[in-house]
Protein backbone atom coordinates (compact mmCIF):
# COMPACT_ATOMS: atom_id res chain seq x y z
CA UNK A 1 0.00 0.00 0.00
CA UNK A 2 1.22 3.43 -0.78
CA UNK A 3 1.93 6.11 1.73
CA UNK A 4 -0.64 8.24 -0.07
CA UNK A 5 -3.65 6.08 0.78
CA UNK A 6 -2.34 5.54 4.31
CA UNK A 7 -2.15 9.31 4.76
CA UNK A 8 -5.73 9.79 3.55
CA UNK A 9 -7.18 7.26 5.98
CA UNK A 10 -4.92 8.36 8.84
CA UNK A 11 -6.75 11.71 8.88
CA UNK A 12 -10.48 10.93 9.21
CA UNK A 13 -11.17 14.58 10.04
CA UNK A 14 -10.23 15.53 6.47
CA UNK A 15 -12.93 15.90 3.84
CA UNK A 16 -12.25 15.65 0.11
CA UNK A 17 -14.32 16.98 -2.77
CA UNK A 18 -14.74 15.80 -6.34
CA UNK A 19 -15.11 18.08 -9.30
CA UNK A 20 -18.66 18.98 -10.32
CA UNK A 21 -20.59 16.86 -12.85
CA UNK A 22 -23.72 18.00 -14.69
CA UNK A 23 -26.64 15.58 -14.59
CA UNK A 24 -28.50 16.52 -17.76
CA UNK A 25 -31.59 15.06 -19.38
CA UNK A 26 -29.55 13.05 -21.86
CA UNK A 27 -27.76 11.27 -18.98
CA UNK A 28 -31.08 10.62 -17.24
CA UNK A 29 -32.61 9.25 -20.44
CA UNK A 30 -29.65 6.91 -21.05
CA UNK A 31 -29.91 5.61 -17.49
CA UNK A 32 -33.67 5.07 -17.94
CA UNK A 33 -32.97 3.06 -21.10
CA UNK A 34 -30.38 0.86 -19.38
CA UNK A 35 -32.51 0.21 -16.29
CA UNK A 36 -35.89 0.13 -18.08
CA UNK A 37 -37.17 2.71 -15.55
CA UNK A 38 -39.05 5.19 -17.71
CA UNK A 39 -41.24 6.72 -15.02
CA UNK A 40 -42.44 10.13 -16.24
CA UNK A 41 -40.69 12.04 -13.43
CA UNK A 42 -37.42 11.00 -15.07
CA UNK A 43 -38.08 11.08 -18.81
CA UNK A 44 -41.10 13.28 -19.62
CA UNK A 45 -40.19 16.95 -19.08
CA UNK A 46 -43.68 18.20 -20.03
CA UNK A 47 -45.55 15.87 -17.69
CA UNK A 48 -42.95 16.17 -14.90
CA UNK A 49 -43.58 19.93 -14.62
CA UNK A 50 -46.85 19.09 -12.86
CA UNK A 51 -45.12 16.65 -10.47
CA UNK A 52 -44.05 17.61 -6.94
CA UNK A 53 -40.54 18.07 -8.36
CA UNK A 54 -41.51 20.72 -10.94
CA UNK A 55 -39.53 18.98 -13.68
CA UNK A 56 -37.61 15.83 -14.41
CA UNK A 57 -35.31 14.38 -11.78
CA UNK A 58 -32.50 11.85 -11.90
CA UNK A 59 -33.09 8.35 -10.63
CA UNK A 60 -31.69 7.89 -7.14
CA UNK A 61 -29.78 4.91 -8.46
CA UNK A 62 -28.24 7.13 -11.14
CA UNK A 63 -26.88 9.37 -8.40
CA UNK A 64 -25.51 6.31 -6.61
CA UNK A 65 -23.97 4.95 -9.81
CA UNK A 66 -22.01 8.17 -10.30
CA UNK A 67 -19.85 7.47 -7.23
CA UNK A 68 -17.00 5.66 -9.04
CA UNK A 69 -16.76 8.51 -11.53
CA UNK A 70 -16.94 11.13 -8.79
CA UNK A 71 -14.18 9.33 -6.90
CA UNK A 72 -12.04 9.46 -10.05
CA UNK A 73 -12.71 13.21 -10.11
CA UNK A 74 -11.37 13.65 -6.57
CA UNK A 75 -7.67 14.52 -6.98
CA UNK A 76 -6.77 13.87 -3.33
CA UNK A 77 -8.04 10.28 -3.66
CA UNK A 78 -6.27 9.43 -6.92
CA UNK A 79 -4.61 6.02 -6.65
CA UNK A 80 -2.78 5.55 -9.93
CA UNK A 81 -0.82 2.57 -8.63
CA UNK A 82 -3.79 0.30 -7.90
CA UNK A 83 -4.24 -2.79 -10.03
CA UNK A 84 -7.95 -3.22 -9.31
CA UNK A 85 -10.70 -1.50 -7.37
CA UNK A 86 -13.72 -3.57 -6.38
CA UNK A 87 -17.06 -2.30 -5.13
CA UNK A 88 -17.91 -4.36 -2.03
CA UNK A 89 -21.18 -2.60 -1.26
CA UNK A 90 -22.87 -0.10 1.00
CA UNK A 91 -23.72 -0.15 4.67
CA UNK A 92 -26.15 2.72 4.22
CA UNK A 93 -27.67 4.65 1.32
CA UNK A 94 -30.27 7.38 1.63
CA UNK A 95 -31.66 9.56 -1.16
CA UNK A 96 -32.28 12.84 0.63
CA UNK A 97 -33.16 15.35 -2.10
CA UNK A 98 -34.01 14.96 -5.81
CA UNK A 99 -31.46 15.94 -8.44
CA UNK A 100 -33.25 18.07 -11.04
CA UNK A 101 -32.22 17.65 -14.65
CA UNK A 102 -29.47 20.16 -15.45
CA UNK A 103 -28.14 20.24 -11.89
CA UNK A 104 -24.50 19.83 -11.05
CA UNK A 105 -23.41 17.40 -8.36
CA UNK A 106 -20.19 16.60 -6.56
CA UNK A 107 -19.13 14.10 -3.93
CA UNK A 108 -17.79 14.92 -0.50
CA UNK A 109 -15.67 12.07 0.84
CA UNK A 110 -14.95 11.45 4.52
CA UNK A 111 -12.59 8.48 4.99
CA UNK A 112 -13.72 6.24 7.85
CA UNK A 113 -11.31 3.31 7.93
CA UNK A 114 -8.82 1.16 6.10
CA UNK A 115 -8.02 -2.50 6.79
CA UNK A 116 -5.59 -4.88 5.13
CA UNK A 117 -7.63 -7.94 4.10
CA UNK A 118 -4.77 -9.81 2.39
CA UNK A 119 -1.24 -8.84 1.37
CA UNK A 120 -1.65 -5.88 -0.99
CA UNK A 121 -5.46 -5.81 -0.64
CA UNK A 122 -7.06 -3.08 1.43
CA UNK A 123 -10.69 -2.46 2.30
CA UNK A 124 -11.64 1.19 2.63
CA UNK A 125 -14.82 2.57 4.13
CA UNK A 126 -15.93 6.09 3.23
CA UNK A 127 -18.87 8.24 4.21
CA UNK A 128 -19.97 9.94 1.01
CA UNK A 129 -22.32 12.86 0.55
CA UNK A 130 -23.43 13.85 -2.93
CA UNK A 131 -24.09 17.58 -2.98
CA UNK A 132 -26.23 19.50 -5.45
CA UNK A 133 -25.00 22.89 -6.62
CA UNK A 134 -27.11 25.66 -5.08
CA UNK A 135 -29.18 23.30 -2.88
CA UNK A 136 -28.74 23.07 0.90
CA UNK A 137 -29.82 19.45 1.27
CA UNK A 138 -27.61 16.72 -0.16
CA UNK A 139 -28.87 14.49 -2.92
CA UNK A 140 -27.60 11.36 -1.22
CA UNK A 141 -25.63 10.09 1.74
CA UNK A 142 -23.96 6.69 1.86
CA UNK A 143 -21.34 4.57 3.56
CA UNK A 144 -19.36 2.88 0.79
CA UNK A 145 -17.05 -0.10 1.11
CA UNK A 146 -14.35 -0.58 -1.55
CA UNK A 147 -11.38 -2.94 -1.88
CA UNK A 148 -8.19 -1.91 -3.61
CA UNK A 149 -5.58 -4.36 -4.85
CA UNK A 150 -2.08 -2.94 -5.21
Amino acid sequence: MTARIQAVYARPEEVYYSDWVVVDQAMIDRFADVTHDHQYIHVDPEKAVASPFGGTVAHGLLTLSLLPHLRDLTPALALEEIKTGVNVGFDRVRFVHPVRSGSKVRAQWAPVSIEEKAPGTFQCIDDVTVEIGGVKKPAMVATWITRYIF
